[in-house]
């Protein structure tokens, strides 16, 4: 078996992914702010690229390996940047994708996973604002039996309220928390992500 390389300082990264690889969280790069706050998830040849270049070093090794033509490489994991990267907290926008990452995919009502769509708690056409305690995810059969009344009035309960998640939204809603279902990332986010049932 081919030796490792653990000096990735000095090592030549792949110029490619492994073939096929696809590019998302699963294989994703979680990389870090200089004071270890959660800045992106990148595709694992950038996560090479920012090593290569002095800009980034390993916090922690995936269990994947990589090889080039003479040598087997571990993956990094998470990266740290070397400098401190100024951004502004970017406002965690409501959306579609957000409400159903929040609620779990699943429905709040019945606790179904399929025919997903989402539901105002208290009906937009009476005055219901799209808003992170007015909006929820829901199956198109809760949805239909619900209709345009409250759920008091359809006789359904909602087992929690609502609520807009406390989070850093540097990292799109929907992708931290897929990100925080990885172990070896969690310990990174969980900070940022309290109040999440996952």
């Amino acid at each position: 078996m081919q030796r490792i390389k653990h000096d990735t300082q000095h090592a030549a990264p792949p110029l490619e992914p492994a073939h096929g690889e696809p590019q998302h969280v699963d294989c994703g790069v979680l990389v870090l702010n200089h004071n270890f706050e959660p800045l992106n998830i990148c595709a694992l040849q950038r996560g090479w690229v920012l090593m290569y270049l002095g800009k980034a070093d390993v916090v922690r090794f995936s269990d994947r390996t990589i090889h080039s033509i003479d040598e087997e490489y571990l993956v990094p994991s998470v990266l740290r940047l070397r400098e401190h990267v100024k951004r502004p907290v970017p406002r965690l926008k409501i959306s579609r994708k957000s409400i159903m990452a929040r609620d779990d995919y699943m429905c709040q009502y019945c606790g179904s996973k399929s025919s997903l769509t989402i539901d105002h708690v208290f009906p937009r056409h009476r005055g219901g604002e799209t808003t992170w305690e007015n909006v929820v995810c829901c199956c198109l059969r809760c949805n239909n039996k619900k209709g345009s009344r409250t759920p008091q009035e359809a006789g359904m309960r909602l087992p929690r309220q609502p609520s807009r998640p406390r989070y850093v939204p540097y990292i799109s809603f929907p992708r931290f928390v897929s990100a925080m279902r990885r172990p070896e990332w969690r310990e990174f986010l969980a900070g940022y992500g309290k109040g999440l049932e996952l």
